[in-house]
């Protein structure tokens, strides 16, 4: 039974997520946001039974779901803390070249047949050459050709030219990740500057690429540094915000680095849905090493997608478990 000092909170939560709901949608502020990081027991309840609406309210109960490849792996010139691939650590790490094209057209068949929606094409190091743009290109054109899922790439930094090649060929989607708060961006990477990700998340878009631009939470940073990121992602008008949380990999500057808390995990979905009403949020690596038996929560607290299979160099929940979750989910709202 619900204390006053409940009811009264709920009725906050309320009356704010009504405001949330508006037309035009308002997603909550920087402060509002900075308020609600706090919430625990019914408070931590109302603020996901919130972010639950406000995704039912512009997403529905339908679940979209991403694989991805490792098109080109390890040997990364930048010197990002939390990466296995990157040229700067010790991980043991399997590197190679570019895939052929006849191998990441085999992958995406392979994922169309285990019901996924989406497929990308992902490359470690910073960018990549024109001829392997060209490779990628031919792929997407044939996976496009065979089958019925939506394309996407993580591809480094990119020109206009390679952007405008890369929407012709059929990729629709186009993700390069922030990582974290631009105040906090220093303690994750020192090779490249944080305006550089952003410059290429322009050049997509002008290319008519949807972005989809997210994180790692969990990375040293604050409640209110990931709040920062929700806010930046709002204000570049990605379309997409992925959300990995951190898998400490033996070789790596973060190694050691605790995961947040299944609570802090929730109420980070929850945030981001709030700041961003409108827009998809998956959740991706690191899902089943920090939320373990609680990982359907994650579309109560906002998620209307997630990451199934293997990631670049770890592996994660079988596809099969992760399609049987969804499931069972959408049968309990009815569905």
């Amino acid at each position: 039974m619900n204390t006053p000092a409940d009811t009264s909170n709920f009725c906050e939560m309320a009356d704010l997520t009504e405001k949330i709901l508006s037309d035009p949608p308002a997603g909550i502020s920087e402060d509002q946001a900075l308020q609600l990081a706090g919430a625990e027991g019914a408070a931590f309840m109302d603020l996901i039974w919130a972010a639950d609406r406000v995704r039912r309210h512009f997403k529905g109960n339908e679940i979209f779901t991403c694989s991805i490849t490792n098109a080109k792996s390890g040997k990364c010139s930048q010197d990002c803390a939390f990466c296995a691939q990157s040229g700067h650590h010790d991980t043991g790490v399997e590197t190679y070249p570019l895939l052929s094209k006849k191998e990441l057209v085999k992958r995406a068949l392979e994922m169309e047949d285990a019901q996924m929606t989406h497929f990308s094409m992902v490359t470690s190091g910073l960018f990549l050459s024109d001829q392997e743009i060209d490779t990628i290109c031919r792929a997407a054109e044939t996976i496009c050709a065979r089958t019925h899922l939506t394309l996407c790439g993580s591809l480094g930094m990119l020109t206009q030219k390679q952007a405008q090649q890369l929407k012709k060929s059929g990729i629709r989607n186009y993700h390069h990740n922030l990582e974290t708060a631009r105040s906090h961006f220093r303690q994750v990477c020192t090779t490249h500057e944080y305006d550089a990700d952003i410059e290429s998340i322009r050049v997509a878009a002008e290319a008519g690429l949807s972005v989809c631009a997210g994180g790692i939470m969990g990375l040293g940073e604050t409640r209110a540094q990931r709040i920062e990121l929700a806010i930046t992602l709002r204000e570049i008008g990605v379309e997409r915000i992925p959300l990995n949380f951190i898998n400490p990999i033996a070789g790596t500057k973060m190694a050691d680095q605790p995961l947040l808390s299944v609570a802090e995990a929730l109420k980070t979905i929850a945030l981001f849905r709030l700041i961003n009403p409108e827009k998809d949020i998956t959740i991706c690596g690191g899902r089943h090493v920090t939320l373990g038996d609680f990982q359907s929560w994650i579309f109560a607290a906002g998620a209307n997608g997630i990451m199934t299979g293997n990631y670049l160099t770890t592996t994660g929940r079988d596809i099969a478990q992760d399609v049987k979750m969804i499931h069972q989910w959408q049968q309990m709202q009815g569905e």
